[in-house]
């Protein structure tokens, strides 16, 4: 479990591409240290494994499956990647509960500078609306953020100086494909809600009026 909270932003420094799936090597000044093999790490927002700790480096892997449904399929060396370690269970909880399973990728429409901010809008990937609620929270590339609006193919986002500094999400290179991943609570409260409104016509007719037939 992930807060949005991006420790570091690292380097991509080597990609192992096989058959089935790749290695990562990214290079840290502060992540890489407070790791050991078999931790897990975000890594934009993805939870992977480091197998592989050398000095401010770290080695992942990754799957077919993670490479097909998240960003890295686009990453190269050189690539600027968001990095958190997960959540200790005495920590303060300063983002939202950010599990590292992205739901989509998505792309940026525009940056628009509004004072010392920058709003952001991405495409709303299908699907994932119902999950969305204006001032709710949502990840992209692993950061936390709030939803500032929203209609019915985009989600704006507005960063403050210090998430333009301390995250790769105004990077142009990496605007056509950021990872999303919505509130788990929102995503719980729907299935839920499904539960419910899912009941066959006669048994909620039955349930209502107390008949059986």
């Amino acid at each position: 479990m992930f807060t949005g909270l991006v420790e570091e932003i690292g380097t991509v420094t080597r990609i192992e591409r096989g058959l089935h799936g790749s290695l990562l090597r990214i290079a840290t000044t502060a992540v890489a240290p407070g790791l050991a093999p078999g931790d897990s790490v975000a890594v934009d927002g993805v939870c992977l494994t480091a197998i592989e700790i050398d000095g401010t480096e770290f080695v992942v892997e990754v799957s077919p499956e993670t490479i097909a449904c998240t960003n890295q399929s686009f990453y190269e060396e050189g690539t600027s990647v968001n990095l958190e370690r997960p959540l200790a269970a005495n920590a303060r909880l300063g983002g939202h509960f950010v599990q590292g399973h992205v739901d989509a990728v998505t792309r940026q429409r525009f940056q628009r500078q509004e004072g010392d901010f920058v709003r952001l809008r991405f495409e709303l990937p299908a699907g994932l609306g119902r999950y969305l609620v204006a001032k709710g929270s949502i990840a992209i590339n692993g950061v936390s953020l709030t939803i500032a609006d929203l209609d019915g193919d985009w989600f704006d986002v507005q960063l403050v100086p210090h998430t333009l500094e301390h995250t790769n999400l105004i990077s142009d290179k990496r605007a056509e494909a950021m990872n999303v991943e919505v509130d788990i609570l929102g995503k719980y409260v729907a299935r839920m809600l499904e539960g419910h409104l899912q009941v066959p016509a006669a048994e909620s007719i039955v349930a209502i009026s107390g008949e059986k037939k």
